[in-house]
């Protein structure tokens, strides 16, 4: 029989197929390319169950509606990136209402084949360009692993943007790492808060650190 050890070594050899987010049952996962309005549904349904039946219907009927039309722009906004998935906290903790306060977007990116002619660029540096192609500057970066995976992150405010349905400024971290045995292949990891309507607040300053956390327990899936 084959041990533990062994067992590990096999199956640290296999490609990756995937990824795992260890989140509470509050967040909500979205496919963008396949099931997303299968997903869209069952947690619109979940969310109005928990509207309270006496409900004057002139009330819960404009709240569902509001309550759909946020969550599908949110969708449609994350779809235009050509993302994979999208999760959004669906359920309140400890009471409140529904909010779409935050969110985590999973993304690849691929990096053109480098000749070798053209010399060798660090890893960490090609992280760094890949961040750099949306014109973000003056950002706070830095460099780790996530599951053995080289890694860097990135955490930087964003201004407020009304036509791509950003109303506030937000907070955002991006961890952006190469996946293993596939050089040109990048996974972004990528989370906003706008935490109590402020940035820069107590809200988003402890939800940058529950994300970072998050992260922390990152797991490749692999088959």
């Amino acid at each position: 029989m084959p041990s533990e050890q062994t067992a590990l070594t096999a199956e640290s050899a296999l490609p990756v197929t995937g990824y795992r987010l260890l989140l509470p049952d509050q967040w909500a996962q979205v496919p963008l390319r396949q099931g997303t309005e299968e997903a869209v549904r069952r947690v619109l349904d979940d969310v109005c169950t928990r509207i309270p039946k006496d409900a004057p219907p002139d009330k819960a009927g404009p709240y569902r509606r509001e309550l759909e039309r946020r969550f599908r722009a949110a969708v449609a906004q994350a779809q235009q990136t050509k993302a994979l998935d999208l999760y959004l906290p669906v359920k309140p903790m400890g009471g409140g209402d529904f909010s779409l306060g935050a969110s985590i977007l999973v993304s690849e990116t691929l990096l053109p084949r480098r000749s070798e002619a053209r010399g060798r660029t660090e890893p960490t540096d090609l992280a760094v360009q890949l961040l750099s192609r949306d014109g973000v500057h003056g950002a706070d970066l830095s460099s780790g692993e996530i599951d053995g995976a080289l890694a860097v992150r990135r955490e930087h405010l964003a201004g407020a943007d009304p036509d791509r349905g950003a109303e506030l400024a937000s907070r955002r971290v991006e961890y952006i790492a190469s996946v293993p045995d596939d050089p040109d292949r990048w996974f972004v990891t990528a989370f906003s808060t706008v935490g109590g309507g402020d940035p820069r607040d107590e809200l988003a300053e402890a939800l940058v650190e529950w994300f970072d956390a998050v992260m922390a327990n990152f797991r490749w899936r692999r088959g």
